[in-house]
């Protein structure tokens, strides 16, 4: 069997870079907001073309501190309620939570995945003070729209970019600098991801900047001075040097990531299986997930697994169907249900040898759907 993401395989291919970096760090004896931290801070604000980056110490941290210092600078309030697509991760409404705030959730675009404009709209109530928007599996959502929103009701608009590093819209303004801030995440397993949890924010607005530098550390800006009431969330100096050798990558591993998803796109003509949008432009989306639909979901993943195609599923529970979010289960949204139970992603990153993307496109247009396994208890590949 094949992996679904081969990490040792992309991370070697800078081993000696990451070594170097790893053993400068060991030898410079600073290991917590340093130097390496500094760097990586103003490369990464120059990759975004942002004026701040500031790194936390994971994703789900990036996105709580963003509302916790919106809320200490008097834009949120404790209870505001604030919109997220229900098909997102489960942190996207943990960092609500966290914050104080109340999430609400709305349905996607069911052909795009995308958090739904319209919806959005008419979730819009008094109580609320904020969207969030997921670029769900790299592709950016409709910021436009969610923009006109956002100003036309005097709401915060945050952009969850945990899945899109180095997009951009069709104007070339880049992800991260689309909303009034947002919030990265460098798993491992992210486009840019580091060895480590790691993340970041970045904005535009200076004064939220400095806001969430005091939160991540104490609440301080100065050693034993602690203005705010804030947390430990600092990146380390090993995961931004390491992230400094991962991030000159950046631009040709998305490139590589387009070319792939494109040849699945041509290559896969299995009525049975949709194939995802690449939105407009086309080169922005980044494709850290490519997700199929298919209303035989399971059928395909038993057939791909005979195959020895690794798939996985992102993600199977929606938000409000969650235990942990129970209060949320009376929402009707129907869409993220659907799409919970027929989403399949299929194995995509740079580097992936070149008679696994065949597998994958032969298997895929192979699956005939429950009839072709009517007299076999397992599925086949032929």
């Amino acid at each position: 069997m094949h992996r679904f993401l081969d990490l040792q395989a992309l991370n070697a291919r800078d081993e000696a870079e990451l070594t170097d970096a790893f053993v400068r760090v060991l030898r410079s004896g600073w290991y917590v907001l340093g130097p390496e931290v500094d760097a990586f801070e103003r490369e990464f604000a120059e990759a975004c073309r942002v004026a701040h980056a500031i790194g936390v110490g994971n994703g789900l941290d990036a996105l709580t501190l963003i509302l916790k210092a919106y809320r200490q600078l008097g834009r949120l309030a404790e209870g505001t309620e604030v919109i997220v697509p229900d098909n997102s991760f489960v942190a996207t409404a943990l960092a609500v939570t966290e914050a104080g705030c109340v999430p609400v959730p709305v349905e996607p675009e069911e052909d795009s995945f995308l958090i739904d404009p319209q919806r959005v709209e008419a979730a819009i109530g008094p109580r609320t003070g904020a969207i969030i928007a997921v670029h769900l599996y790299g592709r950016l959502a409709d910021m436009g729209r969610l923009r006109s929103l956002a100003d036309r009701h005097g709401l915060l608009l945050i952009e969850d970019a945990a899945q899109a590093h180095g997009a951009f819209d069709a104007a070339g303004r880049s992800v991260g600098t689309l909303g009034d801030a947002a919030g990265f995440s460098f798993f491992p397993v992210k486009n840019l991801g580091a060895l480590g949890d790691a993340g970041a924010v970045t904005t535009q607005d200076a004064q939220l900047a400095e806001a969430v530098r005091r939160l991540r550390n104490y609440g301080s800006s100065e050693k034993y001075v602690h203005a705010v009431k804030g947390v430990n969330s600092r990146l380390d100096e090993l995961q931004a040097a390491l992230l400094r050798v991962k991030l000159r990558r950046m631009a040709d591993d998305a490139e590589q990531r387009r070319v792939l998803a494109e040849r699945y796109r041509a290559g896969i003509r299995n009525p049975l299986i949709g194939l995802p949008q690449a939105g407009e432009p086309a080169a922005s989306h980044v494709w850290h997930l490519f997700v199929v639909r298919c209303g035989q979901r399971d059928a395909l993943q038993a057939h791909l697994h005979a195959c020895g195609i690794p798939t996985l599923i992102h993600y199977p529970i929606p938000i409000h169907r969650q235990a942990a979010y129970s209060e949320l289960a009376a929402h009707a949204l129907p869409i993220a249900d659907r799409l919970a139970g027929e989403v399949l992603s299929l194995p995509l990153y740079p580097g992936m040898p070149e008679p696994l993307v065949e597998a994958v496109i032969d298997a895929c247009n192979r699956f005939a759907g429950h009839a072709s396994q009517a007299e076999s208890k397992e599925p086949t590949c032929h």
